[in-house]
């Protein structure tokens, strides 16, 4: 065991440099991982490649918990290549916008489409993108607030699901610390627990419908909804994006079943499997909450190969290799959890985590923890492009340091949700970003305009309650911050009604 010093941090900057100055979180991870190696073991760089190989990196791929981890992000990654390439999200979609008539119903629509693939961050922006984009033409909704409502829609709500991937990646690094810790926390419990404190997600899909009701835009986005509704034809960002608009999967037989059937087969198995063991009224072990998850993901898809075979919208065999290709894209995902575990127990032998918790308790006071975790995993995010990559980094760090200088945990892990989520939402290089622009069929650049100042205006609500929760560390808080939220933009309604007679 290393006597924890400055030194012991080492592995952890040269994360962060490589991260940000690469923009690729898994280039960081790796280097951090080799040089922490070098120093725990004395080794060569050449000897260091083996030492990282054999002593971390298989232990760690061959440890129960994370194999069942890894094992079950497969069987999601195979699900949501089916239901993304099914049509049922579009003929969901589609099914909606034939009784729409009003900017109002389109915009909700939008937005309740956009809860409703809550499987897919991803295929958020690939799935209701392209299928409301004619609608919100006609309408003269912009295609910078169609990018805004999907965008808010997408990672926003995944992040709050505990059962599709984004809940077991961040459930697989928070029993990682638990475990090293000695924590006897069941990391679904702590999910669900950290939920309240996860202040960005709530405050971006709430915003969207009190937005519409209120008639309410400001900044960027303003100009743009007065432009689409003077000419739809000529506004700039669609004049921007020309040939860089995309098409989501349709099929003349698809159907909205294929939607809602799959999601309540997933839903009825694991039922079946842990509602016998308590759930969710008590604590599962992790080993049999990814069990029935793997189980009912699996029954999940054999119904939609199955669907899809019946409407004849896809054989079998090509829905055969769809299933299996969605599970080869989780590998990156799995690399990033892998190198983030190893990473974690590299600085706990250099002692990294004694050191950053002492350091903090002399020169931090503990209830300022909170929002301090929130403002650099908003910038790491930020830069980085990558809310996925900020948990990998940031985990590590924060729990173990809530914990020894006892802070609110449950805020601390919120606070780097939330940060990360907002970085993200934020960043002009995020993939969801990238996406939700392209999906809605609007320029990138425009895009990240009109959706800035919404998200500062969130990030900046969600500081203020991170204030709060590293001194009370209470669920009511969100309650506050969503009526702080809603008298903020009643406040700016009426500014802005106010500013227009005076220019009438």
């Amino acid at each position: 065991m290393f006597e924890p010093d400055a030194s012991s941090l080492l592995p952890l900057v040269v994360t962060l440099v490589l991260s940000l100055s690469t923009r690729n979180v898994i280039v960081g991870l790796f280097s951090g991982v080799f040089v922490g190696v070098m120093m725990v073991h004395g080794a060569s760089p050449l000897a260091a490649m083996s030492q990282m190989v054999i002593e971390h990196l298989v232990p760690e791929l061959t440890d129960s918990y994370n194999a069942g981890v890894l094992v079950l992000l497969a069987f999601i990654g195979g699900f949501v290549a089916l239901m993304e390439k099914s049509g049922g999200g579009a003929a969901f979609a589609q099914s909606i916008n034939s009784r729409i008539r009003s900017r109002l119903q389109a915009q909700l629509a939008a937005w309740l489409s956009g809860i409703a693939i809550f499987f897919s961050d991803l295929g958020t922006p690939l799935i209701i993108g392209p299928v409301f984009r004619p609608l919100t033409d006609r309408l003269q909704i912009s295609r910078q607030k169609l990018a805004f409502i999907i965008d808010s829609t997408s990672s926003p709500v995944a992040i709050l699901v505990p059962f599709i991937g984004w809940g077991v990646y961040i459930m697989g690094l928070m029993s990682q610390e638990f475990t090293a810790l000695g924590l006897e926390q069941n990391e679904f419990a702590a999910f669900v627990q950290t939920m309240p404190f996860q202040f960005y997600a709530w405050l971006t899909v709430g915003m969207v419908p009190l937005m519409t009701v209120l008639k309410l835009d400001f900044g960027p986005m303003q100009k743009a909804e007065i432009s689409a509704r003077q000419d739809t034809h000529t506004s700039p960002a669609k004049a921007e994006s020309d040939g860089s608009e995309i098409n989501g999967f349709t099929h003349a037989n698809a159907r909205p079943v294929l939607v809602w059937v799959p999601l309540a087969v997933l839903a009825g198995v694991l039922c079946w499997q842990l509602v016998p063991l308590g759930f969710p009224l008590k604590p599962v072990s992790g080993s049999l909450f990814r069990a029935g998850l793997s189980s009912a993901y699996f029954s999940a898809a054999v119904t939609l190969i199955t669907l899809m075979a019946l409407l004849r919208v896809r054989p079998v065999l090509q829905s055969i290799d769809i299933y299996l290709k969605g599970m080869t894209n989780m590998t990156l995902v799995a690399v990033t959890l892998l190198l983030a575990w190893a990473l974690s127990d590299i600085g706990r032998s250099l002692g990294a985590d004694v050191f950053i918790s002492g350091v903090t308790e002399a020169a931090l006071p503990v209830w300022l923890l909170p929002a301090v975790i929130f403002v650099l995993s908003a910038m790491l995010s930020f830069a980085t492009g990558s809310s996925w990559g900020t948990f990998a980094i940031m985990f590590p760090l924060v729990i173990p340091t809530a914990s020894l200088v006892g802070a609110p945990l449950y805020a601390c892990m919120g606070a780097a949700l939330s940060g990360g989520l907002f970085g993200d939402h934020s960043s002009p290089i995020s993939e969801t970003t990238i996406l939700s622009s392209t999906g809605a069929g609007c320029a990138q650049i425009e895009h990240f305009r009109t959706q800035l100042p919404y998200a500062l205006l969130n990030g900046m609500i969600s500081l203020s309650g991170f204030l709060l929760a590293g001194m009370h560390g209470e669920y009511w808080i969100l309650l506050m911050l969503i009526a702080l939220q809603f008298i903020l933009l009643m406040s700016l309604q009426r500014l802005i009604t106010r500013e227009g007679r005076r220019g009438v």
